[in-house]
């Protein structure tokens, strides 16, 4: 099958007459790609994590691209037009945040914070403020208001989610997507795109763990994709 992009973390290729087939790779970028590796299994425990909440969120509300799973790390999605930004919504401070104002890590952020970035690798996704995505013609302002909308919603119903499987989401990036006029949740959900912390022992469970070289990394992947499809 002849492949339409390939990405850092996935390849897509054409499905159905309106959909996609996403494979989910091993491989595992940092730092805008300036590290890279292999963390075995990641691209199976993706695929699987995204299909559970995709499909938990879009019970609850939020549309979605997701379509169904087609195996173990391949799904089908609808084809949509990406919208330019990176929506990052952040509970406690962390990563790039707590480095960026000289913050130790674990400080909560009351109301949480959210945050966009212009989804351009060659830029390194610099932040970008509201103003400046509409003045430059990023974002029409009803398209926005409903990606807000979305991602408070998205992260009140994860935050609820994990809590109720031994973990905090901390923070997480989410990407959406526009067809037929409706803003619908893309990309993926998993612990490539958010800081989860285990509620008791506040160890980190998610990509943290490869970006940092704290070891384990495959191991809380597969804890993650355990708790997730627990219930």
């Amino acid at each position: 099958m002849e492949k339409l992009y390939e990405g850092k973390a996935k390849v897509l290729y054409p499905e159905g007459k309106d959909t996609l087939r996403v494979y989910f790779k091993d491989e595992a970028t940092a730092f805008n790609a300036q590290k890279r590796g292999v963390i075995p299994g990641k691209g199976a425990v993706n695929n699987q994590v995204s299909a559970r909440l995709f499909a938990f969120l879009e019970a609850h509300g939020v549309p979605t691209h997701f379509v169904r799973t087609l195996s173990e790390r391949e799904m089908e999605v609808l084809k949509v037009e990406i919208i330019p930004l990176e929506v990052i919504l952040r509970y406690r401070v962390a990563g790039s945040f707590a480095k960026r104002y000289g913050l130790p890590e674990g400080k909560p952020l009351d109301p949480p914070l959210l945050e966009f970035s212009l989804k351009d690798d060659a830029l390194g996704d610099p932040l970008i403020c509201e103003n400046a995505a509409l003045a430059l013609g990023i974002v029409d302002g009803k398209t926005l208001e409903e990606v807000k909308r979305l991602a408070l919603r998205t992260g009140e119903l994860l935050r609820g989610f994990f809590q109720e499987r031994g973990l905090e989401l901390v923070d997480f990036k989410l990407e959406f997507g526009k067809k037929d006029g409706q803003v619908l949740l893309a990309d993926e959900i998993s612990p490539d795109t958010m800081r989860l912390w285990d509620v008791n022992t506040g160890e980190r469970m998610d990509k943290d763990r490869f970006r940092r070289d704290l070891g384990g990394v495959e191991e809380a992947y597969q804890e993650v994709l355990r708790r997730v499809l627990k219930g």
